[in-house]
Order: C-alpha cells, then structure tokens, then sequence
C-alpha cells in the first residue's frame, strides 16, 4: 500500500516528542503496555453491555515476547483490536486518542481507562526503528497492520491476524556510542522495567523467561529451563482491604520498595474520596537515612495513575519538613502533562498534598499523645526536621508543628512537650525559660541557670543548634513569652533585691566603666549581679542575638561575622568581687588584669574560644605567683 504521511503538525510533534518531550527511553514499555491495558478494559466493560459478545474475561492478557535474532519486541493483548479507520484515526494523527474518545462516551459509566492525550504510543521511536501494528477488531473478520518507521510516514495494510486485540512488534535500534538499544532485548531489563512501572496493571503481564539450574547429578554444569511467567503483582497492597493485610505483608512491602533494613515506625494507610479521590500508603521509617541532611538526598513520594507509575519522587507531594516520608499516592483524578512524565500544577495536586500533609501532622500527634516511647523514638531520629520546618517557613507553619516539638526539662528530667511545660507554670509566670548548650550535662553546669532553678522555674534545655532560632520564631506559646536565662534582664529579683543590686552598680560605676574600657568592644556593659550563686562571673547577653546564636552563625561557612551584645556579670556575692574593689581602690594595676581573666573565664563558661590564650595564662601565673 502507498505509503502515507503524518499531517504537518502531526510531523513536527512527532519528532518533537522522539528527541524533546520524553526525558527517559525506558517509559515507551510503559505507555504500550498501558495501552493494552486500555484495550483489555474496552472490551471488559463492552462485555457487560453487549450480551452478543462472548468472552472469556478471566482469560484477558498481556503478553511480551523476545526474539534477539530479528531484534525485536512485541506486546500483544487480546483486548478490542482497533479497525482500518481507528488505526488511521488513533495512529497516524498524533494526539488523537481512543481512549479519551472512549472515556468522553461514556462519561457517566464507572470507566477506568489510563489513556489521556493518545500520544504515549509514539515514545516507542526513541527506541524503534520500525514499529508495526497488527490488530483485529473483535466485532470484524478482517484485521490490519499500520506500519511506521518514524517522521517518513506509515503504511496501513490487510493483516494475517486471526484473533482479536493488538501485537505491536518493535524492531529495536541498533545501539549506538550514546545510548544502548539492545538492553531492550534482554529478560531481565524487561522484569526491571515492568516490576518499576507496570507491576499494578490489573491483567497479568507474560512472558516466556529462562532461568538457569544446575544440572541433576553436575556441580558445574548448568541447562537452561522455559516457562511462561507472570511480571506484575497486579493487584496492589493499598487497594486490598485492609481486613486481608496483615502488618508483615506493609513491613515486606516497605523493606522491598524502599531498600531499608529496618521496619518502619509506623504505617499511614489513607484513603480520600470527593472532587479528588486518591489512595496513599505512607511509611515513617525507623530511622533517617544518611543523606536527609545533604544536597543529594531528594523529598517525594510514589506517584501512580491507576496503579501505572507515573513519578518515581513527586516533591510537591510533601513539604520540607516531612521529607523523611516514604510511601506513594494512586489517584485516577490528575491532570497530567503530556508525557507523563510531570504533573500540571493544578489544584488536585495541592489538594492531595495538604490531605497528605493534614494526615501525617494528624498521625504524628496520636503517636505522641499514645505511644510516647515510640514517638520519643521517632523525634530522635526526625525531630530537627520539624524544627528546621518551623524556621525556614518563619513561622508560617508553628500551629502545625509546634506540639510536635520536645525539650528536655530540667525539673522532669526527660523530654517535654511545650503543652506540657505550660501545664506546670508556677503562679504569675509570664516566660518560658531556656537555656542553651552543647549537652544536658553542660547546661547543668552554667552559672545562668543557678537563679532560675533556685526560683523553682522549670528550665527547657536546647542541645540542638537550630533549637534557639526556633524559639526564636516561635516568640511565644500560648501567650506566654520564650526568655533565655542567659538574658541580661532576667528581672527574677524582689525589689528589695533590685534596689540593693543597683546601688552597688551605681558605687561602682567608675570601677565599672574602667573594666568596660579594658575590654573594649567585646562586651557591652560590665556589671555586679546577685543571680550567680557560685560561679564568679557569667556572659550574660543584650538583644536578639545571644552567645549561643553567635557561634552557630559563625560556624556557617560564610565571611560575615555576628557578635551577641555581651553583658559581663560578676558574682557580687563572690569573694572576687570584694577583691577587684579593693584593687580599684588602692589604684592597683591589677584590675586590669583581673578584668581580662574574668572575661576570658566567662567565655569559656559559655563555651566560646579565647583569642589570646597565652596572655591569659600568663595573667593567671603572674596572679598566682604573688
């Protein structure tokens, strides 16, 4: 038959799709075979509504076929075939779809039918010389082959088929030094491709493989064995009922799917029905993998159209801070582009995502309120997700994430939720006190604490470097303000206290001011304060930026240097401070020396380096020796 050719547009979207619009060769199986399917689904449901036709539906499938000497592969179906004029119609005009003509008539008919823009059939030239098309209508006696070798055009003429449905034969390229054609004609590559993509067709997907065994009798010697096997598990675990699936069967499911050791944490199986119906199964693994953290690691879940997948990492599925999700999402109501490979951002997309997210913030909070071991667990692992939630959205998300969060408490003694600090606030308590440090066991040991632990405050303690910007967005929890005990004005005295503390400051303000001058611009203020119990001297800090904040800004790599406005305390309480007065008084030189060893002594309290080491240590020596 004389050759035809592809309208002018049809030609230019043609090539365009071979070389612009699909990014990965190895989806072509996955559009053929979700055609198949298509046609399986045809004449499935016409079998309901035509009493004249005859079928046997539990015989319905797919079948693949292999021939490495004619370098080819075919995908056969016994499905509704196509006639001489929907061959012509549906193939040789590009986006013209059967199944979307199918879908529209019947409309108001439980239908479920993948196709959509009748432009999947085409990514099959990425990888095809040659592609021919025999099919048989079921209702006709006659079936035909549209035959193609890409852009130059296409043949339709009478076919030997016997049978109805469709067997498309695929002459594979040559391989070439860019890409690897001929892996399409391998076993394994086709198990791999259908396994990814195809797994869930509800027909079974065969195939003849060939496995190897060691001969009877033989160590060494091995033949060859046949069988027609089925590829795909066809009906997916999150369509089953609930009622037929047991914990290890998701456990199994997750292990496999997500390449981890471990079981997960816990299972989140939701299913949403309305304008936008889709079905999700959800992991919270047991623990973070190594990269969470990292440039590389990549957020998203699974994302099927009628158990076909169609992404392997949908990121708009969920936000940052619940990237450590696994699982996937099957929905028949998305809007896809045209490759499939990408979702058209439209508001079905937005609204399973915050469903998703809805669900997830929802599940965590029953962990938390019935299982605290477990979620305990769980916050170890993903809790400076959350944190980090909180602060890279500055605050748009705190009513979501802030009763997930937990602190250690220092009257408790383990971990707390804010909800439960609150519950315990002493009378006309206005702040939520915290301090800040590498370790439990360090904080214990600053001097800042000693006033409010003596008051009978209960005191967060924040060992995580994004813990005091959190608080920080945060600003307060039901009203009542967060305050640093490290702040210059924790304002916990008694006036008869306050008016004592200032009268000493105000007496010596010149022996003040002369320690400032020493120090110069690295601290703001010097004064006496009576809320170190102990210790002699303590960095107390002015402002937004506390000394904690400091050195994670500074440790960032970055030229910019911040610097907390420092308030140097002395213990009036202390013998030290009767010293430095007496020193003072008597014109000593000594004060300046004392005065440099005490700022020193204060940084290292707080965990900061000394710029001049040695000078310090000198001074020390220098003191001691008198």
């Amino acid at each position: 038959m004389k050759k035809k050719q592809f309208k002018a547009e049809s030609k230019k979207l043609l090539n365009l799709m071979i070389n612009s619009i699909y990014t990965n060769k190895d989806i072509f199986l996955r559009e053929l075979i979700s055609n198949a399917s298509d046609a399986l689904d045809k004449i499935s449901f016409k079998s309901l509504t035509d009493k004249n036709l005859k079928i046997n539906r539990k015989a319905l499938e797919i079948n693949l076929g292999i021939d490495k000497e004619k370098s080819t592969l075919t995908i056969s179906d016994n499905g509704c075939g196509m006639t001489k004029e929907e061959l012509e119609h549906n193939l040789g005009t590009i986006a013209e779809s059967g199944s979307n003509i199918f879908k529209t008539e019947n409309k108001d008919k439980d239908v479920s039918i993948i196709g959509q823009f009748g432009v999947g059939f085409y990514s099959v030239f990425m990888v095809a010389d040659k592609v021919e098309v025999h099919s048989k209508p079921y209702e006709s006696e006659k079936s035909y082959v549209w035959s193609s070798s890409g852009e130059d055009g296409y043949t339709i003429d009478e076919s030997t088929k016997k049978t109805n449905g469709t067997d498309i034969i695929i002459t594979i390229k040559q391989d070439s030094d860019e890409y690897n054609y001929s892996q399409y004609l391998e076993q394994n590559k086709i198990e791999e491709l259908i396994k990814k993509y195809s797994n869930y067709i509800h027909y079974p997907i065969k195939m003849e493989v060939t496995h190897k065994h060691l001969k009877e009798g033989s160590k060494d010697e091995y033949e060859e064995h046949k069988e027609i096997e089925t590829l795909n598990n066809m009906t997916p675990i999150w369509k089953k009922e609930k009622k037929n699936v047991k914990e290890e069967d998701y456990n199994n499911f997750y292990t496999s799917t997500y390449y981890d050791y471990e079981k997960p944490l816990n299972i989140i199986r939701y299913k949403a029905e309305g304008t936008c119906s889709f079905t999700s199964l959800l992991f919270i693994p047991s623990h973070a993998p190594y990269d969470l953290y990292s440039k590389e690691y990549k957020r998203g879940l699974q994302l099927y159209s009628n158990g076909v997948l169609i992404m392997d990492k949908c990121e708009d599925l969920l936000p940052d801070y619940y990237s450590f999700v696994k699982g996937l999402v099957d929905s028949e109501d998305l809007s896809l582009n045209i490759s499939r490979e990408i979702l058209q951002q439209d508001r079905q997309l937005k609204t399973i995502a915050k469903n998703i997210e809805n669900k997830i913030n929802k599940e965590l909070k029953k962990m938390l309120e019935e299982d605290r071991e477990k979620y305990e667990t769980f916050f170890k692992e993903f809790g400076m997700q959350l944190k980090i939630g909180i602060y890279n959205t500055f605050g748009m998300v705190k009513n979501e994430l802030q009763d997930l969060l937990l602190f250690y408490s220092s009257t408790e003694k383990k971990m707390v939720t804010l909800k439960e600090y609150i519950s315990r606030l002493k009378d006309k308590q206005e702040n939520i006190y915290y301090a800040v440090g590498e370790s439990i066991d360090k904080i214990d040991l600053m001097p800042q604490v000693e006033e409010v632990k003596e008051k009978g405050y209960e005191i967060l303690y924040l060992t995580d470097y994004a813990d005091e910007f959190v608080v920080q967005v945060l600003q307060n929890y039901e009203s009542k303000a967060f305050m640093n005990v490290s702040n210059a004005d924790l304002n916990l005295e008694d006036e008869k206290e306050k008016e004592k503390i200032e009268k000493l400051n105000e007496d010596n303000k010149s022996l003040l001011d002369e320690i400032k001058n020493v120090l110069g611009d690295k601290v703001s203020k010097v004064k006496f304060t009576n809320a170190l119990k102990n210790h002699p001297v303590c960095l107390t800090t002015e402002g937004a930026i506390s000394t904690g904040m400091e050195k994670v800004l500074n440790a960032m790599p970055n030229e910019q240097k911040i610097k907390a406005s420092a308030v140097l305390s002395i213990n009036a309480k202390h013998p030290i401070a009767e010293k430095i007065q007496k020193l003072y008084k008597e014109n000593s030189k000594d004060v300046e020396k004392y005065a440099k060893i005490l700022y020193a002594q204060a940084r290292l309290i707080e965990g900061l380096t000394i710029e001049n080491p040695n000078e310090i240590s000198n001074l020390v020596c220098e003191i001691l020796s008198k």
